[in-house]
């Protein structure tokens, strides 16, 4: 199995629930020139929306929150893993945290369809710098 594993930083946003706040902000951010690694979007109760972006350079993040007025809470660390689809690959790398006694407290993956995976591994911030090592980072 061949893949990667890279330190990442996230921010949140916290929006509204309602059509078109995504957009917004994705579409502010891309004028902005921020590339997105990944994105998600859950729910807050029935009027919130919490946006998680990863963003490939948080500084270029932060200065476009900055100037687009957009509120973001972070930079918060996570990882990103991505490689080749195969079974198991999941708990492969959830198997070398485990080995370190390290918790995973949230993910997400998907595979591509085409072979391919990504993977977010969030650890508490005090277990960050030993999950990295354990991760081979």
């Amino acid at each position: 199995m061949s893949y990667t594993i890279r330190r990442a930083d996230y921010f949140h946003a916290t929006v509204h629930d309602q059509p078109g706040e995504g957009y917004q902000i994705l579409s502010t951010l891309a004028e902005l020139g921020v590339n997105l690694m990944a994105f998600t979007g859950m729910p807050m109760g029935q009027e919130r929306t919490c946006l998680t972006l990863f963003p490939e350079d948080p500084e270029r993040m932060a200065s476009a929150a900055r100037q687009s007025g957009l509120a973001l809470d972070g930079p918060h660390p996570a990882f990103l893993v991505q490689g080749d689809d195969e079974l198991g690959a999941f708990a492969r790398i959830h198997l070398r945290l485990y080995q370190a006694r390290l918790n995973v407290f949230a993910s997400s993956g998907i595979a591509d369809g085409k072979g391919a995976f990504a993977y977010i591994l969030y650890v508490r911030p005090e277990e960050y710098e030993g999950a990295a090592r354990a991760l081979g980072l």
